[in-house]
């Protein structure tokens, strides 16, 4: 095996992922503190097509260095919007017709693996805040909470972990299922 070099990825350029149909997913981050977190999340949604991101509260906006430092330039590509609440990105995803889907630990939640990913249908993915988690009045406008399975001593993921994790899940579930 030989390791790929970038030319050899064939890796589309920003215009042209600007004009690329997206997967139907908006990820949207609660009141998220850390800025390479948001870095983070920008380059995994990038990876994925995602429609955008709506970023809420203190969650921080390009540009930044430290979002930069992590989002290698996906802040260029992938679209985002800013909210000062996380209900009015939600209020604003749900007169769109997106399902809104938190990300969390609760009460009738579904195991990711276990969520079903209807096609025609767009999802607006909800990221909580790195301690808190999300907040309980964005799980109770949500039609859906998924959790990831763990088995370890630890209750959670990096936020950024998170995103990729579900991103990865969904999007297959998307393109391949």
């Amino acid at each position: 095996m030989k390791k790929l070099t970038n030319d050899e990825l064939n890796r589309i350029g920003i215009d042209e992922f600007k004009t690329t149909s997206k997967s139907p997913f908006v990820v949207v981050l609660d009141n998220i503190r850390s800025l390479n977190n948001v870095g983070s999340v920008f380059r995994s949604s990038d990876a994925f097509l995602i429609e955008s991101i709506y970023l809420c509260g203190i969650t921080a906006q390009p540009p930044h260095k430290d979002i930069h430092k992590t989002a290698l330039g996906a802040t260029d590509s992938v679209d985002w919007k800013y909210f000062e609440t996380t209900q009015e990105a939600i209020e604003e995803l749900k007169n769109k017709g997106y399902l809104i889907v938190s990300i969390e630990q609760a009460e009738g939640s579904v195991s990711l693996q276990d969520f079903k990913v209807e096609k025609g249908r767009k999802y607006a993915l909800v990221m909580g805040h790195e301690v808190k988690g999300v907040a309980q009045n964005i799980i109770d406008s949500s039609d859906y909470v998924i959790e990831i399975p763990q088995y370890g001593t630890k209750h959670s993921f990096n936020i950024s972990v998170t995103t990729g994790i579900v991103l990865w899940e969904l999007f297959r579930k998307y393109k391949f299922d």
